[in-house]
This record gives C-alpha cells, sequence and structure tokens, in this order.
C-alpha cells in the first residue's frame, strides 16, 4: 500500500502518514548514536563515532559535535553533508540575531527557526527532508541551560535527557531509570559514558570511538563550550570503569 504514497513528501497516505519523512528518521536509525542529559550546572553531548577505517585521521576534525555560537553547541546523528548546511543556517542566523540586537539570540528561538527550514523541505515538491537529528544544549538568561531535541520532520522538544541514532530506544529506557533531576554536570558525563558502553555496538568503549562535550558557566558567569580532547576522555573512561587499561593498549 505504501509504494503508492512513498514517492514525494507531499503526499499523504490515506492512514495520514508521510511516509518519505518516516523513511528519513529511519536513516538516522543506522547513524552513530548521540546522548544529551541536563544538569543543575550544565548539559552534557555525548556521540559514537563511526571509525570506518584505521588510517582514518580520526583527532584532526569533529564528527559529532559542533559548536553554533557561544551560548549552543549541538550533536548530530544522521547524514554529516545535511547536517553541515543546517549548522551553517544555524550559525548565521545566530550572528544576525546578535549583530541586529546586540545579545546572543535565545536557545529555543534558534532551534525553532531552524526547524522550520527542516519543515519546508518535507511541504515542496522535488525536496527530500534533511536525513539529520541534532541534539542541541545552550544556556540563555531566560531559561537558564537548556536541552532540545529535533528531528527531520521539523518538530523539536525540551528534553531533561534525549538520545537519537543507533539503539536510542535502549538508551532512553536506560535514562529513564537512572537520571536524576538534581544531578551535577560530573554525574551526568558518567551516566552518559555508561548509557553509550550499554548501547553501542562494539565491546569496548575507546577515546577513539566517541566524542564528549559540555556546556557549562565559568565562575565570572559567562558560557564555555568544552570539548573534551582523546587524553582527557582516556582518563573520564578508566575514572569511571568503562574501560579497561589492556582495551585502551591493545
Amino acid at each position: 500500500m505504501s509504494r503508492r504514497y512513498d514517492s514525494r513528501t507531499t503526499i499523504f497516505s490515506p492512514e495520514g502518514r508521510l511516509y518519505q519523512v518516516e523513511y528519513a528518521m529511519e536513516a538516522i536509525g543506522n547513524a552513530g548514536s548521540a546522548i544529551g542529559i541536563l544538569s543543575k550546572d550544565g548539559v552534557v553531548l555525548i556521540g559514537e563515532k563511526k571509525v570506518t577505517s584505521k588510517l582514518l585521521q580520526t583527532s584532526t576534525s569533529s564528527e559529532k559535535m559542533y559548536k553554533i555560537d557561544d551560548h549552543v553547541a549541538c550533536a548530530v546523528a544522521g547524514i554529516m553533508s545535511d547536517a553541515n548546511i543546517l549548522i551553517n543556517t544555524a550559525r548565521v542566523q545566530a550572528q544576525r540575531y546578535t549583530f541586529m540586537y546586540q545579545e546572543p539570540m535565545p536557545v529555543e528561538q534558534l532551534v525553532q527557526s531552524l526547524c522550520d527550514t527542516k519543515q519546508g523541505y518535507t511541504q515542496f515538491g522535488g525536496l527530500r527532508p534533511f536525513g539529520v537529528s541534532f541534539l542541541f544544549a545552550g544556556w540563555d538568561k531566560n531559561h537558564g541551560f537548556q536541552l532540545y531535541m529535533s528531528d527531520p520532520s521539523g518538530n523539536y522538544g525540551g528534553w531533561k535527557a534525549a538520545a537519537v541514532g543507533a539503539n536510542n530506544q535502549a538508551a532512553q529506557s536506560i535514562l529513564k531509570q537512572d537520571y536524576k533531576e538534581d544531578a551535577t554536570r560530573e554525574e551526568a558525563v558518567e551516566l552518559a559514558l555508561k548509557v553509550l558502553s550499554k548501547t553501542m555496538d562494539s565491546t569496548s568503549l575507546t577515546s577513539e570511538k566517541l566524542e564528549l562535550a559540555e556546556v557549562f558557566l565559568t565562575p565570572s558567569g559567562s558560557v564555555k563550550y568544552h570539548l573534551h580532547s582523546p587524553d582527557s576522555l582516556t582518563k573520564l573512561l578508566l575514572k569511571h570503569g568503562v574501560t579497561q587499561p589492556a582495551a585502551e593498549s591493545s
């Protein structure tokens, strides 16, 4: 039945479904997972890197984490070329707002404007939806620390803890059980590593297979985005007992 209605994004099926948008969401299910956790003093983002070859120089560029503005960052799951277009759009929008109003763009307003762009690609013939989901982490003076998740349909929502990409259902169920409202940033990092270690396809976590970023306030009150280096990640993995020293050296 679906074959008659899945050739275009503009055609509803008799059940009221847009199959092309659903297929785009399925594409994200095959991508490396990304997890975001909101804590009382910051937001933690963690992502699984799909290392396709030993010859890849993985340390030179970020694959999952991107800084949009000084106060907003995002984790990506899905088609990276689609993500690059949307990230550039978000960066331009954030800078335009800052130039016009002389203050950082509110996080939800930035997410909503980007989701408006994504929604447009589900409503016009000849276009395909962006095959990418985002986890946005940020801080603004109106609502403090925030975590948002958006999908190819253009929908978005605020979350305390969220997972996108491969095995996201299993990750969400662990987050439901173990998430604490008053968790510190360090506890959020520990939970993120625990969830990723249980839901990743590979047997052991190493610094080459993941990226970890945090958004928090410095003592001076400014927002800081910090992407952990491979050495820092290795220390964190050993500290929380997620990997073994032997596995790291092999």
